[in-house]
């Protein structure tokens, strides 16, 4: 009978550390993929966007404006002095039609300079634009997407149309593709591609120093609208037609939507608290109601009601501590897999990617470790009431 009983309690015990440790690993990997997957969104969108645009006022909607903003060096070096700011690059976009092998697109052309960075989150087959012409580079880099739809590949010459508001015939010009580029985010490879800043200037009529706008890209992203401010209101004469934009102020819905993954991330850490919860007051309880005899042994002998509380106290933070234990090992190794493997595939047509991104961040690792410890702890004190109502007579009376 004893031995019985032993052999239950020690099944009840790797029960509760394995439920933990369940509920330990599915929070870790939660965090760690949701996270992943709201940093690889937005690195992919900043690559190409940058942090902060410097443009004409309420021309963030549509960037592709007809008047032009002449370049300001100075205004350029006080920015790139600005903490957290590695580069400010000129640009400008412009509507155009891009057509061969018998297929058109409409697309976007940004006009970009060699001071511009290259997309670190989107691939790349060919060369970049090669910007010593010159005059101006005759290149293109289109997308992926568009590239697909106009049977396109890197070497291509396409046309490119460019259509002037109160003439009949568009403007031409040729060009070759020197290379494809591939982000994932639909908002972005249906729409843009890249060519040098001069051919835009000539198209447009415009003089060398005649641009859209500035892109400033940062070294993190967390600091977008307080450099966005620092420029407006340090930088920026109140007579001047330019303001700054973060791309949260540009792009709303595109943040709003990664900002409601948190509210997933909290409803599914909630969930497993109060799993987690359900499972160690019921398994201290079963072990307490298993242990009644040696509780009453206990208090007949004269040992307090909270010593020996403190025992199963104990008990609980070992369950707690080997539960943590094991899923950090089953939950981080998920995770590391999936970082070296990419095992887990996705709809890149609907996510954005390939493959499911995980970023682990450490010290959301130790909060949830040090959260379900304290969880295992509280949690205690229900069942630990228990205790207070053995009867020491009632329960030593039966063998």
């Amino acid at each position: 009978m004893l031995r019985h009983k032993g052999a239950f309690a020690s099944f009840i015990i790797r029960l509760a550390i394995l439920a933990s440790a369940l509920s330990v690993a599915v929070m870790i990997i939660s965090v760690g993929f949701i996270t992943g997957f709201k940093y690889t969104i937005r690195e992919k969108m900043f690559s190409f966007m940058g942090h902060v645009h410097v443009v004409l006022r309420d021309e963030t909607e549509k960037m592709a404006t007809a008047v032009p903003v002449k370049g300001d060096s100075v205004l350029v070096k006080n920015i790139e002095r600005i903490p957290h700011v590695t580069s400010v690059s000129p640009f400008i976009i412009k509507p155009a039609i891009v057509h061969t092998n018998g297929e058109m697109e409409a697309l976007a052309l940004k006009g970009i300079d060699s001071s511009y960075h290259f997309m670190q989150g989107a691939s790349l087959s060919g060369s970049n634009i090669d910007f010593t012409d010159t005059a101006y580079s005759k290149q293109v880099v289109l997308s992926q997407t568009i590239a697909d739809r106009l049977f396109a590949k890197a070497g291509d010459t396409v046309e490119l149309y460019f259509l002037e508001g109160g003439s009949m015939f568009p403007r031409i010009r040729k060009a070759r593709v020197a290379g494809i580029f591939h982000t994932g985010l639909e908002e972005i490879d249906k729409t843009f591609a890249l060519c040098d800043i001069r051919m835009l200037q000539r198209i447009n009529n415009w003089m060398a120093d005649d641009i859209s706008g500035y892109q400033v890209d940062l070294d993190n992203d967390k600091y977008s609208d307080t450099v966005a401010a620092n420029i407006f209101y340090n930088f920026l004469p109140v007579a001047s037609p330019l303001s700054s934009y973060s791309m949260r102020d540009i792009y709303p819905n595109v943040f709003d939507w990664l900002e409601m993954q948190n509210v997933n991330v909290v409803i599914l850490l909630v969930i497993m608290s109060v799993v987690a919860i359900i499972n160690m007051s019921a398994v201290l309880l079963i072990l307490m109601v298993d242990r009644a005899r040696l509780v009453g042994l206990l208090k007949a002998l004269g040992l307090p009601a909270g010593n020996i509380r403190n025992i199963f106290l104990g008990i609980a933070g070992i369950i707690g501590l080997s539960g943590v234990i094991l899923g950090n090992i089953i939950g981080l190794g998920i995770c590391l897999l999936q970082q070296k493997t990419g095992f887990i595939k996705l709809s890149e047509s609907i996510y954005g990617m390939s493959e499911a991104a995980v970023r682990i961040v450490w010290w959301e690792i130790v909060l949830i470790d040090v959260a379900t410890l304290a969880l295992c702890i509280l949690c205690m004190w229900l069942p630990a009431l228990y205790i207070r109502r053995i009867s020491p007579a009632k329960v030593l009376e039966f063998k």
